[in-house]
């Protein structure tokens, strides 16, 4: 089909009372550049009636009669207040903010974040872009309609464990922050979401750079990087819940609340949530639990606040997937992976019996249970008038474990005595164990932000952090068929990791000409990671490693017109290997190399909210940007598991992405928009060499040649349709592609993900009674025309039963259509 280029969200827009006389609507932007600012809230007479969209337009559809106060607030600048008169006729209320004013909290995030000066690619959602697509699955599908993303669920309904990608990028390489504070794992450098179920509620804004983008604290961002903020606070008291129910038994329930502004400088905001499904999958449930709590003082220049939130986590493992015959229904292919041993006869019939659906596992506590405690503590404080600073200490206490049946383990793999039943010595026995992790991160991050009121011309951020990871890997048996000596709760393996990290980087844009601007940024970062100790399969994992990046960015932007820009940019990204680049190697084995990426960004962006094309207020944003990211030694994904369901990598010496994204949108008097991003690429390996596996495991070398990086298609598109047929009443269509994906990198046909289109319907209707302030009803329909696709998965080979090569494909089915039904009250 044809695709339309757009980006951005919809226009938002909420009614006032029934006798209400006309609209309002308007634009908020920089008064010194004249850029759109996206996610600005505009009140009415102190309530929250409308946000700006990615073109900086706004719209209050109905005014009552007589003089109102309208108030409109964006992080880091002034507020603005004016009077508005209700009329009969439409008002057009054009608007400009200046920086500064008083602090927000936002000192850090904003330090972070990317803006149309530091010429990089980025998407801004504000706190309503978010409610309106967040029905209660994880944050990774309410951004999958931004550019470059693909998105998948083990569970298959977008509930429990979820993971995405950018760029090709897993979020190993996506570099995640909330509030200025790192929360990718400083080992995995993954960021597990399902440990925060129910986040996106409590988000006030959000941001997605792609590519290397400005230095962050934390992991490098290797594909992108996800800036999250919670800080915003409310002047009016409010409360609120929202409540979802749908397919496979899932529920959503919250309850929020918030003080408003007190004395005229304290708030408290808090946030109680529960989640719960059956999933798609047979026997992948989760039950998700999380709160979130912030008290803050603010005066003119000052700002202290404390934030605390949580999430617990008990998921049944769906980590292994489904094996390939589940899928096709090919006999005798099943039966290879029955001759070779993976699966059993008993294994192969469930497969017959649950198809698609098919779990692994049978063990009713096959479960992963796992808790995150954060406690951050933010200051910001205004120096004068054109300097502040934001400064954060931080701890996030981390506990869990996964449980698992074993079946027919040997005695000695545990540190077991054989057992001696009568005249019989037992070597194996079935058991019960539980793997552990005991963590503590902790740290602090600054931001010294030089943001002068009347010379606009030089912009400049000095900031870093400091941060400290402890974490303790062991197992225990809580149970077994047959032992002589077990004890309770007896350790197999203990190992201690420890890693300190620390950067400094110094950022600043300067308006060399009244069109020309340049931008500079330069981060050094270190670490420190040790590891003592055994794994699980008793191999020694001691690890000493030591890493020193310096990562320069450069850029500079051109205005052609009134709303029109050239940007073009260079960065450096360098990051350290992850724990199993580490530990899934033979012993001492430390050969796993620090990565380098080289970022090349350039493009075209026109945003226009004054233009009369398809009715007297239409916006219009459009953006056009290359990227060509050069890496040497990247660490790619083979395509194999590690037995917790981690990718294992190898470094390749060269490869590289590039490709264009184009995005754009286009609204309509706030009666109908649409949106798209179109994502075209070429990810590839410069003389990769594919490794297998005979029948002893030794390693069999390929030739070299080209090939494709794996899980990372050539193609990625989103459009979103969205309608205002009645008052209140908003309806959209959005549509998914995603071309064929590989399972490693050989670029064998079948090894790989089948390209597949997604088209989900979401309706949502608000009404204004008297008794409350809002009743919003939703229904969001997931996968409206039905398809059975995959969007995940892994592959091995080895020389098998049949003499030769053998494949053995596992893949993680997504659900067939589904529904999730909403209902929200605002108080």
């Amino acid at each position: 089909m044809k695709n339309f280029l757009v980006s951005g969200a919809a226009l938002l827009a909420l009614p006032l009372s029934a006798w209400a006389q006309g609209p309002v609507s308007g634009t908020v932007t920089d008064v010194r550049t004249g850029t759109a600012l996206p996610g600005a809230t505009v009140y009415l007479d102190g309530a929250a009636s409308a946000a700006t969209d990615a073109a900086g337009s706004f719209s209050i559809s109905a005014v009552p009669a007589g003089v109102h106060e309208l108030r409109i607030t964006f992080v880091g600048y002034e507020p603005l207040v004016r009077q508005v008169q209700g009329q009969q006729a439409a008002q057009q209320l054009n608007s400009t903010l200046r920086p500064g004013g008083v602090l927000t909290g936002e000192a850090l995030v904003t330090a972070s974040r990317a803006n149309d000066r530091t010429a990089t690619a980025y998407t801004n959602l504000g706190k309503e872009d978010l409610a309106k697509r967040n029905f209660g699955q994880d944050l990774p599908y309410l951004l999958d309609q931004t550019p470059s993303v693909v998105v998948n669920s083990d569970a298959g309904a977008g509930v429990g464990y979820t993971d995405i990608r950018i760029r090709g990028t897993s979020n190993t390489g996506i570099n995640m922050t909330i509030n200025g504070v790192p929360l990718n794992d400083a080992e995995s450098h993954g960021s597990f979401l399902v440990n925060l179920p129910d986040l996106a509620s409590s988000v006030s804004s959000l941001q997605v750079q792609r590519g290397v983008g400005t230095s962050q604290n934390g992991g490098a961002a290797f594909g992108a990087s996800i800036n999250i903020s919670t800080l915003d606070s409310r002047p009016e008291a409010y409360g609120e819940t929202q409540n979802s129910v749908g397919s496979f038994n899932t529920w959503k329930n919250n309850v929020q609340f918030g003080t408003g502004l007190l004395n005229g400088h304290f708030t408290v905001d808090g946030r109680l949530s529960r989640i719960s499904t059956d999933g798609y999958m047979n026997r992948a449930a989760s039950d998700l639990k999380s709160y979130y709590f912030a008290a803050g003082y603010q005066a003119k220049n000052t700002l202290l606040k404390f934030i605390t939130f949580s999430g617990r986590e008990k998921s049944y493992q769906a980590w292994n997937g489904v094996p390939e015959p589940a899928l096709t229904g090919n006999q005798t292919l099943l039966q290879n992976y029955i001759a070779n041993g993976e699966l059993s006869e008993a294994d192969a019939e469930r497969v017959r019996q649950e198809g698609r659906r098919y779990s692994y596992y049978t063990y009713d506590n096959q479960t992963d249970n796992y808790q995150q405690n954060h406690y951050q503590l933010h200051l910001s404080q205004g120096l004068g008038d054109d300097w502040n600073i934001g400064a954060a200490l931080h701890l996030t206490r981390g506990f869990g474990y996964y449980e698992s049946y074993r079946a027919r383990r040997k005695f000695a793999d545990y540190g077991l005595q054989n057992a001696i039943i009568g005249g019989d010595t037992l070597t194996r026995t079935n058991l019960i164990d539980r793997k552990w992790l005991d963590n503590y991160f902790y740290g602090g991050t600054f931001a010294l932000n030089y943001q002068p009121k009347q010379n606009d011309k030089l912009q400049a951020t000095l900031g870093g952090a400091w941060n400290r990871f402890e974490n303790d890997h062991y197992g225990e048996i809580i149970w077994a068929q047959y032992a002589a000596n077990l004890a309770p709760r007896q350790r197999f393996y203990f190992n201690e990791a420890r890693k300190t990290d620390y950067n400094g980087y110094a950022r600043a844009t300067w308006q060399a000409l009244p069109k020309l601007g340049v931008y500079g940024d330069v981060q050094v970062r270190h670490i420190e990671y040790t590891i003592d100790g055994v794994e699980d399969e008793q191999n020694d994992v001691t690890t000493r490693a030591s890493y020193t990046f310096f990562n320069p960015k450069a850029g500079a932007t051109f205005t052609l017109a009134e709303g029109q820009q050239l940007y073009a940019s260079f960065a450096v990204g360098q990051r350290e290997p992850v724990r199993a680049d580490f530990t899934d190697r033979p012993a001492g084995d430390q050969s796993a190399k620090a990565e380098r990426l080289e970022d090349f960004e350039g493009g075209y962006r026109l945003t226009r909210t004054d233009l009369s094309l398809l009715g007297p207020r239409t916006a219009v944003r459009f953006e056009a940007n290359g990227f060509y990211m050069n890496y040497r030694n990247q660490l790619v994904a083979t395509g194999q598991l590690n037995d917790v369901g981690t990718p294992l990598r190898t470094n390749v010496a060269r490869s590289y992405r590039r490709g264009v994204e184009l995005t754009a949108f286009i609204s309509a008097d706030d009666k109908i928009s649409l949106s798209s991003t179109l994502t075209l690429s070429r990810n590839r390996i410069l003389n990769y060499r594919d490794v297998t596996y005979d029948a002893d495991y030794n390693p069999v070398v390929g030739e070299a040649r080209t090939s494709t990086i794996s899980y990372s298609p050539n193609t990625v598109s989103a459009h979103t349709l969205e309608g205002q047929p009645l008052k209140g009443l908003r309806l959209a269509l959005l549509y998914k592609t995603v071309s064929r994906q590989y399972l490693d990198n050989s670029e064998n046909i079948a090894r790989s993900i089948k390209p597949y289109q997604v088209l989900d319907f979401r309706v949502r209707y608000s009404i204004k009674p008297q008794f409350v302030k809002e009743i919003e009803l939703g229904l969001l329909v997931n996968n409206v025309l039905n398809r059975e696709y995959v969007a995940n998965g892994y592959t091995y080979s080895y020389l098998g039963a049949s003499g030769g090569l053998d494949t053995f494909n596992w893949y993680f089915p997504q659900a067939t259509r589904n529904f999730l039904a909403s209902v929200g009250v605002k108080f």
